[in-house]
């Protein structure tokens, strides 16, 4: 599969990036932004890297140095079958994790020290395995979101566009009850889909506590109560105000979002599914409630739809990643994701039944 094209002089860089983000990136910094990815695609080519930009990268970054963008599923899925020697990924910790053990023999990088995630840090391999005992012989799905050590205790991983998909095929295996980690708004939206009754056990001086089962028919999904700490700010009160001013727009709103806000939208869908819908609705105004530079790049790559520019929330964590950065990153080879072996080889598994599921 072929990667991107970009423009190689910085002049002609220039008029790629002012085509896209002229009414978005002032002029002067634009210059400047054509100038670094230039240098960073002629570094590319010279280290044999491969760059994996996730969709929401800042829009001068997006538009010019990624060989790939997309989904954490889709990049997961690139990254797998990699045969570059570098693995650049702008995105956050856990996805630059993500790659590194589907494809342990090349040198991963992420362009930030840090490049945390709220949900990922929202819970250990330790509370897993307690939980698990408060639930045994229950199967555990883990979205990708999350670090390494608790992919370990998982036995399925998941993204935001598989995860109905993953629960619906356990129940279809005669499993009544699943545990669903780490997104609490996931789960919920996940469990409403599939008419499960939901079970939020609670912690008591950093222990879980007996959760009290709900007498029902239904099959149970078992939460955890971690939460994004972008898509958690985004209200029913965002919609209506929206649809005040433009009656006619269609919401477009991630399931990490609350069930209520889920449920006053007129779409819900990962970020690949925003995309897919958009592509077969060329005609209508829009708003995705997401992370705010996803709709940046979606309107600077089709400047012909009505995308409407309300968002203002950015993931703090996406917004270490810059062109600066990755330059930095790829000159000095710095930031090294490791994985150690033993916790690689058992989150593998659960990684693999997610790419398996698509």
């Amino acid at each position: 599969m072929a990667g991107l094209k970009y423009p190689e002089t910085a002049e002609a860089m220039f008029d790629h990036l002012h085509t896209r983000l002229g009414g978005v990136v002032p002029e002067f910094e634009l210059r400047a932004k054509a100038e670094t990815a230039c240098e960073i695609n002629r570094l590319k080519a010279r280290k044999r890297a491969l760059i994996l930009g996730h969709n929401y990268m800042e829009p001068a970054l997006f538009h010019s140095v990624p060989d790939y963008t997309g989904d954490s599923l889709y990049l997961s899925r690139i990254a797998a079958n990699a045969d570059a020697d570098i693995v650049v990924f702008c995105g956050v910790k856990f996805m630059a994790e993500t790659a590194k053990i589907l494809n342990p023999s090349r040198k991963v990088l992420l362009p930030t020290a840090k490049g945390g995630c709220s949900l990922a840090e929202s819970m250990n391999a330790e509370e897993v395995r307690q939980l698990k005992q408060l639930f045994p012989e229950t199967p555990v799905v883990t979205y990708v979101n999350s670090y390494a050590d608790v992919k370990t205790e998982s036995d399925y991983c998941c993204t935001s566009g598989n995860a109905t998909e993953m629960v619906r095929s356990l129940l279809k295996q005669g499993h009544r009850r699943v545990i669903f980690l780490p997104d609490e708004y996931l789960g919920r939206n996940t469990a409403r889909e599939l008419g499960m009754a939901v079970v939020a056990p609670k912690r008591e001086n950093g222990r879980w506590v007996n959760a009290e089962l709900p007498q029902t028919d239904r099959p149970m999904m078992v939460i955890w109560t971690g939460r994004c700490e972008v898509h958690e700010r985004f209200t029913v009160d965002d919609i209506r105000n929206a649809r005040k001013q433009f009656p006619d727009v269609q919401v477009l709103a991630h399931p990490e979002c609350s069930p209520e806000v889920i449920q006053a939208a007129d779409v819900a869908g990962s970020t690949s599914q925003m995309l897919a819908y958009l592509e077969e609705h060329p005609k209508g105004r829009y708003l995705l409630l997401t992370e705010c530079s996803m709709g940046d790049n979606i309107a600077s790559r089709h400047p012909h739809r009505e995308m409407l520019r309300l968002c203002s929330i950015r993931c703090p964590h996406m917004n270490e990643i810059t062109l600066e950065e990755t330059l930095r990153s790829l000159q000095d080879e710095q930031y090294v994701i490791d994985v150690p072996e033993d916790v690689r080889e058992k989150a593998r598994a659960a990684l693999d039944r997610m790419i398996a599921v698509g």
